[in-house]
């Protein structure tokens, strides 16, 4: 409170001291009026023509005031004052003669003709000191500073962007940059000037005038440029030793006029993805999540979490969230709770491996539809413990499935990964397993199941972005597999709008597929995040290739080749048709690896490849062993409708199925 009355008094003070100076100008134009026309001598001027200036001095005085105050001229901000600001003054100038013209001549004084053109410019001069003079100070104190300590800017882009960026650059007194050059491709700006700076050249300039300047600072002001044309240029940048790259945000901020310096952002390595972002229907999944009760499971996670904002965000009945990590589950909910006061939201601690458990909630909240993101996905973590990924991920999400057909679920959203694609790790094999098990279940239930299948996500919990910040904030080094590895990527918000659409498009049955654009090389990814924050491969941060580790592959695919692709309303998003298995020989294999699981066999995997075919396994694990091979026979009838019985029947908790509880 006491910082906004003194923020009050200091405009006061402020524009009490331009009426001042306008009461000083407006007579002393009048004066200089006189002066100017009689050879500027004093004494030289006829005492009629003095008389009549100081007969309406006063009401001059005060008239122009209340001009120059209908104009805005003492409620502008004179620091960021433009052209139009300057129309004004030039406006209220032009009143202010009229109304001496009218003064003088139905009064009959005495006045020469010239002294209104003489008046009107010494008016308009004087009003421009007035309020133009802190620019002309800021700009000199600016380049005062610019001798000592500053960082040397390179803006790239020479549009309005460029313009509000350097207007602001130059007005602010917190930021020490001097823009030293600007690069566009334009042929035709090249050689120009925006507020004395000069266009030195196109995008194949940045390197050399970079060196020239000694650029510390580059600032991307192209708004409306394409992902792939922006990613062409930050790769050139990221050759800029010691650089810092800052961006702006879209362009529809520029049409808001939102556009400032506050707006730049440091560059991230989304922007290097080379593609548009995914655009997603959102009225289609507003329509759709609207006024029903949704269950999300695994809700506390990084997709899980953002899974949850959007559907909070698109007017839910009652949302759900279930997970067994307390923490996560909290932080969620608090954030749901401050951004959607009035949301009906339920947070559930429990785990998806516990069929009583589920079996309860289902009853008691009877959802409309499941998004199941509750999953192990670690690849090395789950190579080490085959059985965990396993219960976990495979009957986990058969309990779940089992609990929405039980309880009548309109939609089952399964979110599954490429790794599920002739997968060489337990954790790509286990969802593969999980996408056969909603496959199944589409097939014998009145609820709708589909599968949801993407790449790796940027920034999630364990994602290889995070983890290279943290070597790069340790000094390094970054570790990556292998010189080729390469990676499909997409942002969490991307991910999350294609679960949504998933949920809303599904009729039951598909696999859903996301065209990411082009794969991404790790070890690009490594020195792109180096260069982004500040430092040098090689000379600052060194990058250590450590092989790859247990189950990984070089590549991952999105689709195996049997399951075909077929176009959805976006063009980005396509349907793949699942493969056709022998569903009865699947769910007694499933009821068998359920039992090994649960007895912490050591030959998990060897379970797993004679379900999946397309699971490879290593040398290593490749142990055939020929009693479980020879004992797994068919033991269930033809009906469609019947499922295996012990652990099938989804009302025990973790475990106690394979004792016969």
């Amino acid at each position: 409170m006491k910082r906004l009355i003194i923020k009050w008094d200091l405009s006061i003070v402020y524009r009490s001291m331009l009426v001042l100076l306008d009461i000083l100008f407006i007579n002393l134009s009048s004066f200089m009026a006189l002066w100017i026309r009689f050879n500027m001598h004093i004494a030289e001027i006829p005492p009629e023509y003095s008389n009549s200036v100081l007969e309406i001095a006063v009401l001059n005085t005060i008239v122009t005031l209340i001009i120059f105050a209908v104009f805005r001229l003492y409620t502008s901000l004179w620091r960021f004052a433009s052209i139009k600001e300057l129309i004004y003054v030039i406006e209220a100038c032009c009143i202010s003669v009229l109304f001496n013209i009218l003064a003088y001549f139905l009064t009959y004084r005495p006045i020469y003709r010239s002294y209104f053109l003489i008046y009107a410019a010494s008016l308009f001069l004087l009003t421009c000191l007035s309020r133009f003079s802190y620019r002309l100070i800021r700009l000199l104190y600016r380049a005062n500073i610019h001798g000592r300590h500053t960082r040397n800017t390179m803006i790239i882009g020479a549009g309005e962007a460029c313009n509000v960026v350097m207007k602001e650059l130059e007005l602010s007194t917190e930021l020490d940059s001097k823009i030293c050059c600007i690069i566009d491709d334009n042929p035709r700006k090249k050689g120009t000037y925006i507020h004395g700076v000069k266009v030195v050249g196109g995008r194949d300039d940045i390197l050399k005038y970079a060196e020239k300047f000694r650029i510390t600072e580059i600032i991307i002001a192209i708004p409306s440029a394409k992902k792939k044309e922006c990613q062409k240029i930050l790769n050139i940048c990221q050759k800029v030793p010691n650089c810092e790259l800052k961006i702006l945000p879209g362009v529809y901020q520029l049409v808001n006029g939102e556009v400032s310096v506050s707006k730049l952002r440091n560059v991230e390595i989304e922007d290097l993805l080379g593609r548009d972002p995914i655009q997603i229907t959102t009225e289609k999944i507003c329509r759709y999540v609207s006024d029903k009760v949704v269950l999300v499971t695994g809700g506390g996670g990084s997709i899980g979490s953002e899974l949850c904002r959007q559907i909070a965000a698109n007017g839910v009945r009652q949302l759900i969230i279930f997970d067994i990590y307390e923490n996560n589950a909290y932080d969620i909910q608090q954030e749901l709770k401050q951004k959607y006061p009035y949301l009906d939201l339920v947070v559930l601690i429990g785990s998806v491996r516990n069929g009583r458990k589920l079996n309860s909630v289902f009853a008691k909240y009877r959802p409309d539809i499941v998004y199941h993101a509750a999953a192990h996905k670690h690849v090395p973590l789950m190579e080490d413990s085959p059985n965990e990924a396993i219960k976990n991920n495979v009957f986990g999400t058969y309990k779940v499935a089992l609990a929405a057909d039980r309880y009548k679920t309109k939609k089952f959203v399964l979110i599954s990964t490429d790794k599920a694609v002739n997968p060489t790790n337990i954790m790509g094999a286990s969802k593969r397993i999980c996408e056969m098990i909603i496959q199944t279940f589409n097939n014998r239930s009145d609820t709708e199941y589909v599968a949801v299948r993407f790449g790796n996500v940027l920034g999630s919990n364990g994602s290889v972005i995070p983890l290279f910040k943290k070597q790069i904030e340790a000094g390094g080094p970054v570790t990556v597999t292998h010189p080729d590895i390469i990676r499909y990527f997409m942002t969490i918000p991307e991910a999350v709008s294609l679960v949504l659409q998933a949920g809303a498009s599904a009729k039951g049955g598909e696999i859903f597929v996301l065209d990411m654009g082009q794969p991404v090389k790790i070890a690009d990814l490594a020195k792109n995040l180096i260069h982004l924050s500040g430092f040098t491969v090689g000379t600052d941060i060194e990058i250590k290739y450590t092989g790859l580790r247990p189950g990984e592959k070089l590549y991952e695919e999105l689709l195996m080749a049997e399951e075909g692709l077929q176009s959805t309303d976006n063009e980005l998003i396509h349907i793949g048709k699942p493969i056709d298995f022998d569903e009865e020989e699947f769910l007694y294999d499933l009821e068998m690896l359920y039992k090994e699981a649960y007895a912490e066999t050591d030959q998990m995997k060897n379970i797993v490849h004679k379900i999946i075919p397309t699971y490879h396994l290593r040398e290593a694990d490749i142990i055939r062993d020929q009693k479980i091979q020879s004992g797994w026979k068919k033991e269930f009838s033809d009906t469609r409708s019947k499922l295996p019985s012990a652990f099938l029947n989804g009302n025990a908790a973790d475990g106690e199925e394979k004792e016969g509880k």
